[in-house]
């Protein structure tokens, strides 16, 4: 019996085989946008086990079992470690068709050399074989990076954020350029007062200024950006519901600072107002600076209050919103063009309705300055599946120009996941492949296409982000 994942997964054609192999699969792996934590790399981390490395922080593995019926006491609660694992390994044979069980196959089988299918009757074997494995040196985290070809990671980091694993990493010589993102939507968020002056009394510390005004927050928040720049940073990224542009005026602004400074709640006009202000004025930042913008839109989080209550945000209880955003979206984006300071940007939905849409209006701001200036980004979060990468990857291609993407991300808080950009560059090659056997694309033009794989997989971003 073949292992599986084998050698030609979800490669159809003999020419996707070769595209793969010849130009994508010895790559190394840039990921520039996930949530992993820097001071388990700073640490060098060692996981206790297979339950720690895998279940830990797995929104997604979270949601699955909840729904095959597994308690919450095996998933976040204290139940020991293998009896969480055999919880997951006995769901494991339910997600058959979902993404969980690709990418949960591929990690074993890439990371630790596991050829075998989960399921209850191999759990106690394989998990004893990955956690044997994980107490080995060779798999703390920065040996898992290193196996896996990791090049280049970018964090997602507040602008409270002091950098300071990003920097003991970065002494320590570690080969691996651990980055951060500026994530600076917690500035914008005034619709509960007191968390929000919570917020500005940790930015006021780190940027040592007091904030009494929105010009003295800005240029509290431009000190941090200075900073972030002064560590690396060459990205920033906005995790939103919808784009926000509503008309204001500067005296608006100051206005409503200070009435949430006071205390005070605002009202739902003056929350778009502000955050409107803040994301036009983070636009102008990251182009001065020549930094590439990430909007991740579409997101409807936190939706079950007594989880929420329980266990707090990103715990498996967000899903796909359905907010029309296309008019704010062009707006925000004309306004910063119209002042010559539009940064490089990529563009990310979760609702797939919004695919063509996301290319079509992203590619009204292209000026010829930077090949593949403007980006629609990679299938993500609940989009992150074969057929909603087919998905990605057919509309970019249909609407825009494929041969310029920046390619795949990791958008995770696992270091086990770096397989994913496997599973990205075996869905292009097939996609590609099938195309060139089926007579669409000229056999005659195989190696430019075989460049444009490597360089959809690896260079393009390398040199849109200048690493």
């Amino acid at each position: 019996m073949k292992p599986f994942p084998d050698d030609n997964f979800l490669l159809q054609t003999r020419t996707a085989i070769e595209l793969y192999n010849k130009h994508a699969a010895g790559l190394p792996v840039i990921d520039y946008h996930c949530h992993l934590n820097p001071q388990m790399i700073a640490e060098n981390h060692q996981f206790e086990d297979l339950a720690e490395a895998w279940l830990g922080g797995d929104h997604y593995k979270w949601r699955a079992m909840r729904a095959n019926g597994v308690s919450e006491d095996y998933i976040t609660g204290d139940k020991p470690a293998y009896e969480k694992f055999e919880k997951w390994a006995e769901t494991m044979p339910y997600t058959m068709r979902n993404p969980l069980y690709h990418w949960t196959h591929l990690e074993l089988s890439r990371i630790f050399g596991v050829d075998k299918v989960l399921n209850p009757s191999t759990a106690r074997e394989i998990y004893d074989e990955c956690t044997e494995k994980l107490r080995t040196p060779e798999f703390r985290a920065r040996g898992i990076m290193q196996k896996m070809k990791v090049e280049v990671v970018c964090t997602t980091d507040d602008p409270v954020d002091t950098l300071s694993w990003h920097k003991s990493i970065q002494d320590s010589g570690f080969p691996v350029k651990v980055l951060p993102t500026w994530r600076p939507d917690k500035a914008s968020a005034i619709e509960d007062p007191v968390a929000f002056n919570v917020y500005l009394a940790g930015l006021e510390e780190v940027a040592d200024i007091s904030i009494s005004s929105v010009d003295l927050l800005l240029d509290a928040l431009q000190r941090r950006h200075d900073f972030f720049a002064s560590a690396g940073c060459v990205v920033s990224d906005h995790g939103l519901e919808t784009f926000y542009a509503t008309p204001y005026t500067d005296a608006e602004i100051r206005a409503i600072f200070l009435k949430v400074r006071a205390g005070k709640t605002a009202d739902q006009e003056e929350i778009l107002k502000f955050r409107s202000a803040m994301l036009y004025e983070g636009g102008l930042m990251d182009a001065r600076s020549n930094w590439v913008q990430q909007f991740h839109i579409g997101a409807i989080r936190n939706n079950n209050t007594i989880m929420y209550e329980k266990l707090g945000p990103d715990t498996g209880f967000d899903a796909i919103h359905d907010h029309n955003f296309v008019a704010p979206m062009n707006r925000l984006l004309d306004r910063l063009n119209s002042k010559g300071l539009l940064a490089k940007t990529i563009l990310y939905n979760l609702n797939p309705r919004d695919n063509e849409l996301m290319v079509t209006n992203a590619y009204n701001f292209n000026d010829g300055t930077v090949p593949g200036k403007m980006q629609y980004g990679s299938a993500w979060w609940f989009l992150d599946q074969l057929k909603g990468m087919e998905n990605q990857i057919n509309a970019l291609s249909a609407l825009g120009l494929l041969s310029r993407s920046v390619g795949m991300l990791t958008d995770s808080r696992s270091f086990l996941s770096y397989p994913r950009h496997e599973y990205f560059r075996r869905i292009l090659c097939n996609i590609i492949g099938n195309d060139v056997e089926n007579g669409e694309l000229p056999a005659s033009e195989l190696p430019f296409i075989g460049q444009m794989v490597e360089n959809i997989s690896y260079y393009n971003a390398k040199h849109y982000f200048g690493w």
